[in-house]
């Protein structure tokens, strides 16, 4: 069976792997997808499997028969040469929790997963497509995929890459590690506006008719780095195996059991990888999907309106300020069974009334499987505090979102499901809300990260250490709306 994607919208041709990847969005302004059904894995066989051979054994099921030696060697080079602890994602307890460690790649946030794989699939998509022009990687990123995507595509050979973040909605130690990338083909630019600001305008560049006029002049093609791209995706699978497995080898679960997962989520594709996992076979019971205040996916998931017409938040959790969540989308196909037409009538009403509604038979097939809750952000720092006093475990903002939310699941429903908790970002990353949680006094980024080293015993990771001395190499900032007017110099600067 030969191996197509096409897009949500449903006016994309049908194109293989190589090409999805390449491409990054659909042409119609929708997300590729698998046109296939997913593959049944074997749970026995890829039990016995390494973090590098189970992620070849997942990933090759997408892409052509003869491409598997080929992802092999990308996972090889992205989880097997020392950027990751032996154990890739460590799973560990808090309490009756387990927790999914995803920060351990190069910059302490669970991007580093599938942004480590991601320009080995590029290289080896160009190559295959014997592609010739210059790929300009674009991303927008609320905190934590602009630094990962800047560390997995610096000075890689053909490539270049451009990463917007909101000026004022990222937290210090993110806006640092980005403005201090080295690379001599990266550029960050600080924007005037919020992440769906900047989400919106990348969307708005691979349409761009005079875009692409000046992309076909200039020999260049533009390509993302966003989890609209479907390599992007994919590897997070991975470790929702890797995760269940662990479980598994700790004699905590027998193979077969089911179980939950609890995903922290703002543009919700950590969570939706999940969704992909369980269409392979991976014997999950519920997800339950976990909100800050901007809790859109949260009134979604309870009543099925889909409703941007809201007030924007910045909270102690920025990678979740989000009001678009683009991998929605993806989920909202699958489960109105590939019914592109009646995808792209709900994205239509969305870009031009910032509300849609999905049927009820749609509706029923999602609350099914996914449930949902919020916190405040005086909640997430309650819990921060709670969950370490009471288990000697260091949550960032985000997980904490995720530990409270389980925590009240459980109560309301009394669901005692085993449940994985994934963990998105070390503590370090957000280190004055962290401090500011347990010990109740505010300090500057800087020493709330020595103090709350010196006093939890917590180790800095080493992406983080030493950060406040790196030079700031990229000052660049721009208004919202001159976004696209950027992309179109930096392409005829190429």
């Amino acid at each position: 069976m030969e191996k197509k994607y096409i897009s949500t919208r449903n006016l994309q041709k049908e194109i293989n792997f190589y090409q999805a990847i390449v491409q990054g969005i659909g042409e119609d302004g929708g997300l590729l997808v698998p046109n296939f059904d997913f593959a049944k894995v074997d749970l026995k066989e890829l039990f016995k499997l390494n973090y590098v051979d189970l992620a070849t054994e997942v990933l090759s099921t997408f892409v052509p028969e003869d491409g598997k030696t080929l992802i092999h060697e990308a996972c090889l080079n992205a989880y097997g040469k020392g950027l990751f602890p032996e154990i890739v994602v460590p799973v560990k307890k808090a309490g009756d929790v387990y927790v999914a460690e995803l920060f351990h790649g190069q910059t302490a946030a669970f991007k580093d997963m599938a942004l480590s794989l991601l320009p080995y699939l590029m290289t080896l998509s160009l190559k295959q497509l014997d592609e010739q022009r210059e790929v300009m990687i674009l991303a927008a990123t609320s905190g934590d995929t602009g630094k990962a995507a800047l560390e997995g595509f610096k000075d890689v050979e053909g490539t270049c890459i451009k990463v917007f973040y909101p000026l004022d909605g990222v937290s210090a130690i993110q806006q640092q590690q980005m403005v201090s990338q080295t690379g001599n083909n990266v550029k960050v630019i600080g924007i005037h506006g919020n992440f769906d600001d900047a989400q919106s305008a990348v969307k708005k560049a691979f349409a761009s008719e005079e875009l692409k006029s000046a992309s076909d002049k200039h020999n260049v093609f533009l390509s993302s780095a966003n989890s609209i791209n479907v390599g992007r995706l994919i590897p997070q699978i991975v470790y929702y195996f890797h995760s269940y497995f662990e479980l598994v080898r700790n004699n905590e679960i027998n193979l077969g059991d089911r179980i939950n997962f609890c995903v922290p989520s703002g543009n919700f594709g950590n969570c939706l990888a999940g969704y992909f996992a369980k269409l392979m076979g991976l014997p999950i019971n519920k997800f339950i999907c976990a909100s800050n205040k901007n809790n859109i996916l949260t009134d979604f998931f309870t009543t099925g309106k889909y409703d941007a017409n809201r007030e924007f938040y910045k909270t102690n959790a920025p990678a979740m300020d989000i009001l678009v969540s683009s991998n929605l989308e993806r989920l909202v196909w699958f489960m109105a069974d590939g019914d592109g037409e009646k995808v792209r009538g709900y994205m239509d009403k969305l870009n031009h009334e910032g509300i849609y509604e999905v049927d009820e038979e749609i509706f029923v097939r999602i609350k099914d499987q996914f449930k949902a809750g919020y916190l405040s952000e005086d909640k997430v720092l309650g819990t921060i505090k709670e969950c370490f006093n009471e288990t000697g475990y260091l949550l960032d903002t985000h997980t904490a979102i995720g530990y409270g939310v389980l925590k009240q699941y459980q109560k309301d429903t009394g669901d005692n499901t085993k449940t994985v908790l994934l963990s998105t970002a070390s503590p370090y990353k957000f280190p004055e809300s962290v401090y500011q949680a347990i010990y109740g006094e505010e300090l500057d980024v800087y020493s709330a990260i020595n103090k709350l080293n010196e006093k939890t015993g917590v180790p800095i990771p080493k992406a983080l250490a030493g950060i406040k001395e790196r030079e700031i190499l990229h000052k660049k900032a721009i208004d919202k709306t001159e976004i696209i007017s950027f992309i179109k110099s930096e392409i005829e600067a190429l």
